[in-house]
């Protein structure tokens, strides 16, 4: 007898084949609507900065506004848990850092997975970090802050972002590397960090450049090194680490674009593509400039390896140094 298959009632045929062309639709519609942008620190810092630059060239490229939102706090990971557990449908993205995606994961519980709760879109940008001091601090460059530091070990007190981010690590790279040890005190963000500085409350940093260049160019902070690999072009006159005595000390904040597992593929394909845009545009890398960031060419696979890679070099220099990550 001949073998019969077995068939689907059409109505079922129809309303599936209704549904997959609905889905197709919706996905080459996006966006559709407003998309939002979380930023997880605090308004006014340079991830601040950063982050509504992007917005707007996101914007431009996606023909939907781009709005950000700042959900500061937790080490990056009140807004990168926000993002995480938000619809997969292209509408919520994160400008991811170290601290959300690798950092506090590893230090703390957190409930969301920092690399596969997420989707890379691709890296955005590196901007380095640059030791600074308050005027009150009796050293002049490097060398005179090192022994300084050396000469009163636990005392000096250093500003930071918060536990984790990369002002944190790049202080604690600083401490090995110079045999010096000082007083962490951790910040929601920058832009609050940079405040207390200015102001002698917390006398030194390890800040991104786009947050303190302001108050270095008026003197109301000093300059002492530099976390790139050559000199900023804003500051000829400061060193970088390397020329100031500490070869291969380089520091800085790498930025990441992501949305929440599972975003259809069409959805971040179209992100790509809108990033890849924004990167090539002459305005966003005029504001790069600005802030002496570098544009970080890597997309999805690369930026996700990358972002493992950096992960466990992390995980090298908390076995190294015994550095604290949470509180």
């Amino acid at each position: 007898m001949p073998i019969r298959c077995p068939t689907l009632p059409r109505t079922l045929v129809l309303a599936s084949l209704m549904f997959a062309a609905s889905a197709a639709m919706a996905q080459d519609a996006y966006p559709s609507r407003p998309v939002t942008l979380i930023n997880p620190y605090a308004v006014g810092g340079p991830a601040d900065l950063l982050g509504r630059s992007l917005a707007k060239g996101l914007g431009d490229a996606l023909g939907q506004a781009v709005v950000v939102e700042n959900k500061a706090g937790g080490g990056a990971s009140i807004g990168a848990a926000y993002v995480a557990k938000a619809a997969p449908d292209g509408y919520t993205l994160l400008l991811g850092t170290a601290a959300a995606h690798t950092v506090t994961p590893a230090a703390t519980k957190v409930p969301y997975d920092g690399i596969a709760d997420f989707e890379f879109i691709g890296m955005v940008a590196n901007v380095p970090n640059v030791l600074t001091v308050h005027p009150s601090v009796p050293a002049q460059n490097l060398k005179e802050f090192i022994a300084l530091a050396r000469s009163q070990p636990g005392k000096l007190s250093y500003a930071s972002a918060g536990l984790g981010s990369s002002p944190h690590i790049g202080a604690e790279m600083f401490k090995s590397a110079a045999q010096v040890q000082m007083l962490h005190v951790p910040y929601k963000g920058a832009a609050p960090a940079v405040n207390d500085m200015v102001a002698g409350t917390v006398p030194v940093g390890f800040l991104n450049i786009s947050g303190v260049l302001p108050f270095i160019k008026t003197q109301r902070l000093r300059a002492l090194a530099y976390g790139g690999a050559r000199r900023s072009p804003d500051l000829p006159e400061v060193p970088t680490f390397g020329e100031a005595g500490l070869p291969h000390l380089e520091m800085g904040s790498w930025y990441s674009l992501a949305v929440p597992a599972k975003t259809p593929p069409a959805v971040v394909d179209r992100l790509v593509k809108a990033l890849q845009a924004v990167q090539a545009s002459p305005d966003f890398r005029k504001i790069l400039a600005g802030q002496n960031a570098e544009v970080m060419p890597l997309m999805r696979i690369q930026a996700t390896d990358y972002i493992r890679a950096d992960g466990r070099r992390l995980a090298e220099l908390v076995q190294a140094t015994g550095m604290k990550l949470q509180d």
